[in-house]
């Protein structure tokens, strides 16, 4: 059979990913990612210890980032992100913005990371005020608060899951759920918008569904890094009826469709 005439594989665009030794969503991030952009992946060395603080630390230590972004070089991506929400907060917006720096000098690329796109994508969407989602323990949680905090935008309101490791179990409705309590009108106002958080968390399909109930853009981690990584390259995410990526859907309301059922108690912050 002559194939000849399909032409071979068409160029592709790189993407270099560093993600934590956990990570179990590689197939989400590819759900952002145009046909013409390819994902790089690598970990970071296994730690043996639970989702907490103390992990946060270790594994975004410059040398472990370095090390991972060295990875990558025979493959030659146009940007790195460090895929990982706590452990790019740990250190306030100063060490978020020093591990940006030390990939760049691993990689001579531009480099991203969770939380760093994560104001970006309030300043795009011109949030001052934030719901947040975790799975996290409660001390994750208020590092989460501090650095936003840091950023100028006030929390309005946060539910946590309280979880220290698989995160990646968690089903849609408790994420739901756990927005629905958080997002909720309490003595501090409205929120502008809801975040989710960690990377380890399944996001993708209930944006469109949230943003419709909420009324307010719904953006999480996943979502925040691969539409940052993207815009380094000029081009854009994949992600149809979210606000932050689909401009249409930023203003006016949207019907939305279906009800996720209650998920387990859980706690506040």
């Amino acid at each position: 059979m002559d194939v000849s005439f399909l032409g071979g594989p068409g160029p592709q665009r790189g993407v270099g990913v560093v993600a934590p030794f956990d990570f179990a969503l590689d197939r989400e991030l590819w759900r952002w990612t145009p046909d013409d952009v390819s994902l790089h992946v690598t970990r970071t060395p296994y730690v043996p210890v639970e989702v907490s603080l103390d992990l946060a630390r270790m594994i975004s230590e410059h040398e472990t980032l370095q090390n991972a972004v060295g990875t990558l070089t025979e493959v030659t991506p146009e940007v790195v992100a460090y895929a990982c929400t706590s452990g790019s907060f740990v250190g306030g917006v100063m060490g978020e913005h020093a591990m940006c720096e030390a990939m760049s000098r691993a990689g001579s690329v531009p480099a991203i990371t969770t939380s760093g796109a994560l104001l970006e994508a309030l300043v795009e969407l011109d949030v001052r005020r934030l719901a947040l989602v975790t799975p996290y323990t409660v001390s994750v949680t208020r590092a989460l608060e501090e650095y936003v905090a840091q950023a100028g935008v006030t929390v309005t309101g946060c539910a946590y899951m309280g979880l220290t490791r698989q995160i990646w179990k968690v089903a849609y409705r408790e994420v739901v759920d756990m927005a629905r309590r958080a997002a909720a009108r309490g003595r501090l106002g409205a929120a502008d918008a809801l975040f989710l958080s960690c990377t380890n968390l399944s996001t993708y399909d209930v944006i469109p569904q949230l943003e419709a109930e909420l009324r307010i853009p719904v953006i999480s981690a996943n979502q925040v890094t691969m539409w940052a990584a993207l815009r380094r390259l000029g081009t854009r995410a994949v992600g149809p009826y979210q606000a932050l990526i689909d401009t249409s859907a930023r203003t006016g309301t949207r019907s939305g469709t279906g009800s996720a059922l209650p998920g387990p108690a859980a706690g506040t912050a």
